[in-house]
């Protein structure tokens, strides 16, 4: 399932990035695919996306989500090999915020006392 997920985000990014969407919130847009999760059947490609410079992640995600049936049919030439084509669904990847509050946590005055307290006692 990773190999094929892997083959999948590649074919994904390739058509976006050739610009075959015509969708001005997606052409307007640098979208990163950072993730995509396969069903166990391989039937079902879940895409986590993160739009780069916008605040509004929605928007994105609903035009990708809008057009997703036109990707599909774009992704057949990379995915020939494959038995079914995958029906593909946009999802919003929070893990860059979820990596951005550890690090905050991870800076604070809190845990730097911990950890400079620790190595004083010693």
């Amino acid at each position: 399932m990773l190999r094929v997920g892997e083959q999948v985000r590649a074919a994904i990014t390739q058509v976006l990035q050739r610009g075959e969407v015509r969708d001005d919130v997606i052409e307007k847009t640098v979208i990163s695919i950072s993730e995509v999760r396969m069903s166990p059947d391989l039937k079902i490609a879940t895409a986590y996306v993160t739009p780069l410079g916008i605040s509004d992640h929605g928007a994105v995600i609903d035009a990708l989500n809008r057009n997703a049936k036109y990707i599909r049919g774009r992704l057949g030439p990379q995915l020939r090999q494959m038995k079914y084509m995958p029906e593909v669904r946009f999802r919003d990847d929070t893990s860059f915020d979820n990596y951005k509050k550890i690090d905050e946590l991870l800076r604070s005055p809190e845990v730097q006392r911990d950890l400079n307290g620790d190595t004083e006692e010693e």
